[in-house]
C-alpha cells in the first residue's frame, strides 16, 4: 500500500515520513551464495578466461547487441575492457558462477550506487548461452536483489534499451514496475537509445522475496528442471495483493 503523503502548514503536499532510516551500506566483497549459483565479486585472473570462453559460445554475438561495449575479438581486449570498467567501485561487478561446474557463466553489476539517497541499480547483465534461461540466471538476480535490500536500499532500479524486449520482459517477470521511457537518453554505438525505467521498492520486497522463494523451491521443478509455476505469475500476484 502506498504510504499517505503529508501536507505542511501551507497545505502543500510534502511527502510521507521516512522513519528509522539513515542511509544504506556500500556493497562489499562478500560472495552472494545461492543453491544453484553464487555471485562473486569479479576477479580478472579468476574469471576473465572463463567468461570470454563462455561468451564465445554465442556465435551470433547476440549478447552484445544492446550493451555499449563488445564483442571482443580476443582475451586481451576483453581484459583491457574489464580493467577499464569493472574495478572502480561503481559499477560493482559480480561474476555469476555455476555451483556445479564452478565456472563463471555471466556477469551483472550494481551501479549508480547512492547510499545516502537509498537507491541502487542493477545492470551490465550479460549472460552467456550456458546461463540464459536457467534457474541459476534467475537466482543470481534474486541474490543481488536480496543483498541490496539487506544493505538498506529503498529503491532498486532496472534500466534497459526500450527496444530490448527480452530485458523489458525480464524486468516485469522479476517483479519490477515500469515507470516510463526516457526518450533519446543516450547514443550507444552510434545509435539512439530510448531507456525504459523499472523499479522495485523496499515496501514491495517482502512479497516479491516470498515469490522468489516459492519459485526457487525444488518442488517447483520437475525432473527436467522445468518450472511448474511461472515466476511472472507469482510476482504479478504478489504486487497485485499490495494494491
Amino acid at each position: 500500500m502506498q504510504p499517505e503523503n503529508q501536507t505542511n502548514e501551507l497545505g502543500l503536499a510534502i511527502g510521507f515520513d521516512v522513519k528509522d532510516w539513515d542511509c544504506a551500506q556500500t556493497p562489499n566483497d562478500n560472495v552472494l551464495q545461492g543453491k544453484y549459483c553464487c555471485c562473486e565479486p569479479l576477479n580478472l585472473e579468476r574469471h576473465s578466461d572463463q567468461l570470454f570462453n563462455a561468451y564465445k559460445q554465442d556465435l551470433e554475438n547476440r549478447v552484445w547487441v544492446y550493451l555499449p561495449y563488445g564483442p571482443f575479438d580476443n582475451i586481451g581486449s576483453y581484459r583491457d575492457w574489464m580493467n577499464t570498467t569493472c574495478f572502480n567501485g561503481d559499477p560493482k561487478f559480480y561474476a555469476v558462477v555455476d555451483n556445479v561446474t564452478k565456472q563463471a557463466i555471466g556477469v551483472a553489476s550494481y551501479l549508480r550506487i547512492k547510499p545516502i539517497q537509498g537507491s541502487i541499480e542493477v545492470g551490465h547483465i550479460n549472460y552467456s548461452p550456458q546461463c540464459q534461461s536457467t534457474i541459476a540466471a534467475t537466482e543470481a538476480m534474486y541474490l543481488m536483489m536480496k543483498n541490496a535490500f539487506d544493505m538498506g536500499y529503498r529503491r532498486y532500479e532496472w534500466k534497459c534499451n526500450a527496444l530490448n524486449k527480452e530485458s523489458c520482459n525480464a524486468a516485469k517477470r522479476l517483479g519490477f514496475t515500469y515507470e516510463g521511457t526516457f526518450r533519446q537518453m543516450l547514443v550507444v554505438k552510434g545509435r539512439n537509445r530510448d531507456s525504459a525505467w523499472y523499479s522495485l521498492l523496499d515496501r514491495e520486497w517482502p512479497v516479491i522475496e516470498k515469490a522468489f522463494q516459492q519459485w526457487l523451491c525444488a518442488d517447483n521443478f520437475d525432473d527436467q528442471a522445468q518450472q511448474k509455476i511461472a515466476l511472472s505469475a507469482l510476482t504479478r500476484d504478489a504486487l497485485a495483493a499490495l494494491q
